[in-house]
């Protein structure tokens, strides 16, 4: 039904000129634009190199791929150049598009992308007409024309969340922008308001429990308001009420680094980012006490401490969710040193599905089980892709003060059907950061429990229940194993050293591990952490801890440059 729609939109009245000046407001990445310059397109993974050919000819045509592609983020980054031969492929590629797909009979039309890609060609437009003949600016606005009709009928049938968002700011930006598109700006203006006050709940989270996804949703509402207000006509208050409620919660969910925690499908967001919409948003309200968005935040000195402390999201919103319950990162100053894993979705579906398992984030699991498993493809979405199932029920956090630092408390009961065992986690940090204690505890709760406890050591030949402690390490961190075995030395860029030991209830490995990272070619090898041992008992308890070592100053001049995360040369 979008493709009817999409050329039935086709044979409406077109726009004919913009209204007024557009804005541009999204940032692109300089490195990006000059490799699609030199013909090296990198999209989800995928590198394709054609230095001759036209954008739509170049590259496998994944779902991700195409994604990437027709949403056209790519003009973001020949932006960023914005001399004349940026200019002349940014023109070519969008006039290109416009022959190919432009009558509704291919890719590229459905209400998320066409609202991300209206939002690009509205932002630079000035960049793509500069210089076209009077036949190229035609077939753009007839274009645009096209795709705002397009949305206009088809803005209710996105999924709720990020790309209901993105299809009705779209619809926002093409009303106030584009001559003869005025009467969309209400409705969607309305359709707005409305998806604040359903799809943000009350302390600023959205039902993906994604960071990264949210950093998006707080980008257009602030693009959105920006956009009417300069228009002359005053944003819905429940417009400004979002944004009040989510502006605390992204400042929660960020690491000392300025990088956002990676769970549920985020990254760590593009650089500068974040920090560029909490200006926009002129939002200075610093993150209350308890949870955000699920998330437990502790930062005392110059650490930073965020544990998934809330069941996985459910139903449609958990297609990209992790098995990650009480799975934690840790940065220290301008350095990631403990991390999860991240998502694999741009490099396929096998590592799509491990990335999404419980073995790959920092928190204990039993062999051969996450504590959230995957179901069967969905049939309720067209992308087929698996739903969480069977999540943890009940996740419990409390945190408290101590003498000389902070305490959370955690558990879930992810394996209690499964193997009648509730995994609770204990997390002590110092107030002056340079160390934290940690303690796992694997114990059944009732006779039910017991019994199914019972019945997972048989099956086990009575060898017991094999479970895995994983603390996965950023490709910077240098891990050498030390003391026999007893302790881990890590060291950072930054110079600091750090030094991981256990109590000698499990046995304790370094092993390799995989750091996902959308932008990049393939997986970064990284290590692993591990303490794994068996448990033959109703309760089994390891301890662990992570401290600075004693001559690394609590303060250090870290120089050292970051590698730039979309290089083509891993």
């Amino acid at each position: 039904m979008h493709r009817v729609h999409a050329r039935r939109a086709a044979r409406a009245k077109p726009a004919t000129a913009f209204v007024q000046q557009p804005e541009p407001r999204t940032i692109g990445r300089v490195a990006r634009g000059r490799q699609l310059l030199a013909g090296n397109f990198l999209f989800a993974g995928t590198l394709t190199e054609a230095p001759s050919a036209s954008l739509w000819d170049a590259g496998n045509r994944s779902a991700l791929v195409l994604e990437e592609m027709h949403g056209c983020t790519w003009l973001d980054d020949l932006a960023a150049i914005a001399d004349s031969r940026a200019r002349a492929k940014a023109q070519a590629w969008v006039q290109d598009w416009i022959t190919r797909y432009g009558n509704g009979k291919s890719d590229g039309w459905t209400p998320d992308l066409v609202g991300r890609r209206l939002i690009r060609w509205i932002n630079h437009g000035l960049f793509l007409l500069r210089g076209a003949d009077t036949e190229a600016s035609l077939r753009f606005f007839r274009s645009l024309g096209q795709q705002t009709i397009f949305l206009s009928r088809r803005w209710q049938t996105a999924t709720p969340g990020l790309a209901r968002f993105e299809a009705v700011t779209g619809m926002i930006y093409a009303g106030l922008s584009l001559e003869g598109m005025e009467r969309h700006v209400e409705p969607a203006i309305a359709a707005l308001a409305k998806d604040c006050e359903t799809e943000i709940d009350a302390r600023g989270g959205i039902a993906t429990r994604n960071p990264e996804a949210l950093l998006e949703v707080f980008t257009l509402l602030n693009w959105a308001v920006l956009a009417i207000s300069e228009s002359d006509m005053t944003p819905p208050q429940s417009v400004h009420d979002a944004i009040a409620r989510i502006a605390p919660t992204l400042r929660a969910l960020r690491h000392s680094d300025g990088g956002l925690a990676r769970f549920h499908g985020g990254g760590r967001g593009m650089d500068g980012r974040l920090d560029n919409a909490l200006a926009l948003s002129g939002n200075k309200d610093l993150p209350s006490e308890g949870l955000h968005m699920g998330f437990a935040r502790l930062s005392p000195g110059r650490l930073s401490l965020v544990v998934d402390a809330a069941p996985p999201p459910q139903g449609e919103a958990s297609v990209n969710g992790h098995a990650s319950t009480l799975s934690f990162e840790l940065t220290s100053g301008r350095r990631s040193l403990i991390v999860n894993c991240g998502s694999g979705a741009s490099f396929g579906p096998e590592w799509r599905r491990a990335g999404r398992a419980t073995p790959s984030h920092s928190t204990l699991g039993l062999e051969g089980y996450s504590s959230s498993r995957l179901g069967k493809p969905s049939r309720i979405l067209n992308s087929g892709q698996e739903l969480l199932i069977d999540r943890p029920k009940r996740v419990q956090c409390e945190f408290s003060k101590l003498g000389d630092g902070e305490r959370i408390e955690l558990s879930h009961n992810g394996y209690q059907l499964t193997h009648g065992l509730t995994h609770a986690r204990t997390i002590d940090i110092t107030t002056d950061g340079r160390g934290l204690v940690g303690e796992d505890l694997i114990t059944t709760l009732s006779e039910d429990d017991e019994d199914r406890f019972a019945k997972a050591v048989d099956q086990s030949n009575l060898l017991g229940v094999p479970f895995s402690i994983r603390f996965h390490l950023h490709p910077d961190v240098d891990a050498v194993l030390d003391l026999g075995g007893a302790a881990i030395s890590l060291a950072l860029k930054s110079g600091e050293i750090w030094v991981f030991r256990h109590d000698g209830s499990a046995e304790l490995t370094l092993e390799p591990s995989v750091y996902l990272e959308n932008g990049r070619l393939k997986p970064r090898a990284t290590k692993q952490m591990v303490l794994s041992g068996r448990t033959m008992n109703y309760a089994t308890r390891v301890r662990w801890s992570l401290a600075k070592a004693q001559d690394t100053p609590d303060v250090v001049r870290d120089l050292a440059v970051a590698e730039e995360p979309a290089a083509l040369d891993d």
